[in-house]
């Protein structure tokens, strides 16, 4: 299961902003970028990346950095380049402040502008193409008018006055076989003359892949962690193991589960007793849901940590893992929290949560990689 390895190659340069767990950096490494840096702010996230750059031997730079204080000519002479020299700048800039289930005040919103740390460092550095993913909430936030799309039309416009051309899809991660029905929208910009294409999907739906020349039916939640064995559970005195597959579920939310039909949330079961459901409503269809084997999951986000499909506790890490398309090699630093509460440094379910899915990145980085060997071969 889940056979990608990472690889450096010496031809391709890339950078990383807004890194987080390095999901969107495992795609564009299998794609064949050598990515050279890593601005992230999250300590345990740089925790993480440090240990899988360590592990596959590569010489990438980690700042542990608000990257608002962070000078981009910094990279230009810690990493011996010049202005041009990268082929990607990439990154995945919190999506809070544009996300449809949140307060959506875009740019009133203090994580708002750190879109534009994007085009920041791409007016230093001269990137061949930029890649970068977002909430579709990015596509209709107000500007300061009050316009919807205005921060999104405003954004183009700034990558086109930098000389480049942005393209943009809404991407779903099962149509690239992730088992995770998860959109998301990505932006790719590069230099003129711009030939850039998306991806083609590898997968589809159940009900539309059944033909002739179907295409493979997306990959289910059961697929992917199956064949995993049974967890290490919480106990005083056991550490957390290298693979992340540990069991912190309370005694009360094993009970409160427990009943829940698969597939289905805790609130829509009215077989079960009022004390158990408590103050849920039919509008918390992703509190208590007790994900399908037969299925990709619903969105992994940061909050809520989804169930097991048969067993009464949480999905560990290493299934949210398997879930995100993550190589098995690939592994987590920081603690393991409950269902909820307040965390300062991201925790190991919200590093996933909050992470690009890898497959997804890697088929839009290929797509790039072919445009910039395109360019290069023809300025010969």
């Amino acid at each position: 299961m889940n056979e990608n390895k990472l690889y450096s190659v010496d031809s391709l340069k890339a950078i990383s902003l807004f890194s987080g767990a390095g999901g969107m950096d495992v795609g564009v490494i299998q794609a064949g970028f050598d990515v050279l840096a890593c601005i992230e702010i999250d300590k345990n996230c740089c925790d993480t990346l440090r240990a899988n750059i360590e592990k596959s031997s590569r010489n990438t730079i980690v700042y542990n950095a608000d990257i608002r204080d962070f000078p981009p000519e910094t990279l230009l002479s810690d990493l011996s380049i010049e202005r041009g020299e990268i082929d990607l700048l990439f990154g995945g800039p919190p999506c809070q402040a544009f996300s449809q289930i949140g307060k959506q005040l875009a740019l009133a919103d203090e994580r708002g502008p750190l879109i534009y740390q994007m085009l920041r460092f791409a007016r230093i550095l001269k990137p061949k193409a930029i890649m970068m993913e977002e909430v579709k909430g990015l596509l209709s936030a107000k500007d300061f008018s009050g316009k919807p799309g205005g921060v999104f039309e405003s954004f183009l416009k700034e990558m086109e006055d930098l000389g480049y051309v942005p393209k943009w899809r809404v991407m779903l991660a099962a149509d690239f076989g992730v088992a995770q029905m998860r959109e998301r929208v990505f932006i790719v910009a590069t230099r003129k003359p711009n030939g850039f294409q998306f991806p083609a999907p590898t997968n589809d739906s159940p009900e539309n892949s059944n033909g002739l020349f179907g295409l493979p039916s997306y990959v289910t939640v059961g697929e992917v962690i199956s064949d995993l064995k049974s967890p290490i559970i919480k106990e005083k005195g056991i550490t957390i193991p290298e693979d992340s597959h540990y069991d912190v579920t309370p005694k009360r939310d094993r009970e409160r589960i427990h009943g829940v039909n698969e597939g289905q949330p805790l609130a829509s079961q009215t077989h079960l007793p009022k004390e158990q459901i408590c103050g849920l409503t039919k509008k918390d269809t992703t509190k208590f849901l007790r994900l399908s084997r037969f299925k990709p999951s619903n969105t992994l986000r940061g909050g809520e940590i989804f169930f097991h499909p048969i067993e009464d506790r949480y999905l560990t890490p290493r299934e949210y893992m398997r879930i995100h398309g993550y190589p098995d090699s690939y592994i987590l630093k920081g603690p393991i929290r409950g269902r909820s509460g307040t965390v300062k440094d991201l925790d190991q379910h919200r590093q996933i949560g909050n992470s690009v899915p890898p497959p997804l990145a890697k088929a839009v980085a290929e797509k790039i990689k072919e445009i910039i060997l395109c360019q290069k071969s023809s300025s010969f």
